[in-house]
């Protein structure tokens, strides 16, 4: 079930909740190998949500396959659920990709992909948990189930 997550975890209940990558890319803004992670070539129907505050990220309904390794999105379920920021390392410029509730680091969105505002939503794999859609209801996210009604 869906946890009320309010409050910010501990590190130290972060680092025993987590992978060693989850944490690395969660906590410490890292970036998981391209094509080697979980969900980049995933195509089951559901919804990405954080994997620590749960909330929901991202449909399936808006993945495609840009070719870069990474899963990758057309438009967040919800914009008041992230915050974009600039990111100027490694002598680039880039938009960063957050989650509100936990201030995880998830990823880039870049302005190169297919859809009306070219949004190119390129997350890491280890930010994210998926729940498929014959488990959205059973795990608090039946009001997600619309998405993939036909």
């Amino acid at each position: 079930m869906r946890e009320n997550w309010k409050k910010r975890k501990s590190d130290e209940e972060l680092r025993k909740e987590l992978t060693p990558l989850q944490y690395e890319v969660t906590q410490n803004n890292a970036t998981e190998p391209p094509f080697q992670n979980e969900y980049w070539d995933y195509t089951e129907d559901g919804i990405y949500v954080d994997i620590i505050s749960g909330e929901p990220l991202f449909s399936s309904t808006d993945k495609y396959d840009a070719g870069c390794g990474w899963p990758s999105f057309t438009k967040p379920l919800r914009r008041t659920e992230i915050e974009e920021r600039l990111d100027t390392s490694y002598g680039m410029r880039r938009i960063e990709v957050r989650a509100k509730e936990s201030d995880s680091h998830l990823g880039h969105v870049f302005d190169d992909g297919p859809g009306p505002d070219r949004a190119r939503y390129c997350i890491n794999s280890a930010a994210l948990r998926f729940i498929p859609k014959d488990k959205l209801e059973e795990e608090g996210y039946g009001e997600f189930l619309s998405l993939f009604q036909k």
